[in-house]
């Protein structure tokens, strides 16, 4: 167990705003985190509808099932909103976040191993069934044009499965709905697959496969909703929508398979529980009200 440790304050967003989330009065769980070094806007931090969790696993770069807190942790939003310095790295944005949380909210943490129960991804019986991506041509990939904002759900028209409808060949995302999920990756590696599936499941998943290429995959499969990913979820149920209309319920009939089942089904790849040594970050204290902007 490593020794309980506050964030020593050597970097921090040059202005930050931290306020409670009002709430949305419908049943939509719409969360946005954008902004910061790597992003269409690297020199604003725009955060919406976030959890102190969420905020965290972003910040020491780990997966939720490597981060212990509150239990308000995971329940309580805000919005938080924050210049970032120019030239800011991917490492020292990170830093940013953790000291910002520690300032505000006066965190304390300390870090520990352990052997956790933990699922190997590897190719089923049959072989793998995933589309090998095709490169673009050089002067499509000047000419295209960045992805949409993370908040552009908002305003995406539903199509016909209750999904909205998002751009095609574009992008790494995540919508759920009430009895059905898509997963959509497109031009990724197993590894950018295996880091999606990690927000899915209780526990680590790590690549077995030996599968090297970049694949275009769509899956669809019945969501945890405890386990709606914190950075692109979907819309919820619309109110007054029927099972089977854009934002209802799926039709009866129509349920979507377990994420197990689908990998299997979809793609040709299984999970195999194991046991693996897994870094973790407790922590220790946080207050529920943070300290004025």
């Amino acid at each position: 167990m490593g020794l309980c440790a506050a964030v020593a304050q050597a970097q921090s967003f040059d202005v930050a705003s931290i306020k409670p989330h009002p709430a949305s009065g419908d049943n939509r769980i719409l969360v946005r985190m954008g902004g910061g070094p790597g992003t269409p806007d690297p020199g604003r931090l725009n955060y919406d509808n976030v959890t102190l969790k969420n905020v965290l696993t972003k910040a020491f770069d780990v997966k939720s099932y490597q981060l212990t807190v509150p239990a308000w942790a995971e329940t309580e939003r805000f919005d938080i909103t924050a210049k970032v310095p120019d030239g800011t790295t991917k490492e020292q944005f990170q830093t940013m976040l953790q000291n910002l949380v520690a300032s505000r909210f006066k965190m304390t943490f300390h870090r520990e191993k352990k052997e956790l129960p933990a699922y190997v991804l590897v190719v089923a019986k049959g072989g793998p069934k995933l589309r090998v991506s095709e490169e673009p041509a050089a002067d499509a990939k000047k000419d295209d044009a960045p992805p949409p904002p993370s908040n552009a759900v908002r305003a995406m028209r539903m199509g016909k499965d209750g999904f909205p409808e998002a751009a095609k060949g574009r992008g790494n995302f995540m919508m759920m709905m009430p009895g059905k999920a898509r997963l959509v990756a497109n031009g990724a590696p197993i590894a950018q697959l295996i880091d999606m599936l990690s927000n899915q499941v209780d526990r680590p998943v790590v690549d077995g496969t030996e599968l090297r290429a970049k694949y275009d995959i769509t899956l669809e499969f019945l969501p945890e909703m405890r386990n709606m990913p914190g950075f692109v979820p979907g819309a919820g149920v619309v109110p007054g929508a029927g099972p089977g209309e854009p934002g209802g319920a799926p039709p009866e009939g129509e349920a979507a398979p377990s994420l197990f089942i689908a990998l299997q089904e979809q793609l040709g790849l299984r999970l195999e529980p194991r046991r693996a040594p897994i870094d973790l970050i407790v922590i220790d204290h946080l207050e529920k009200t943070p300290t004025e902007n």
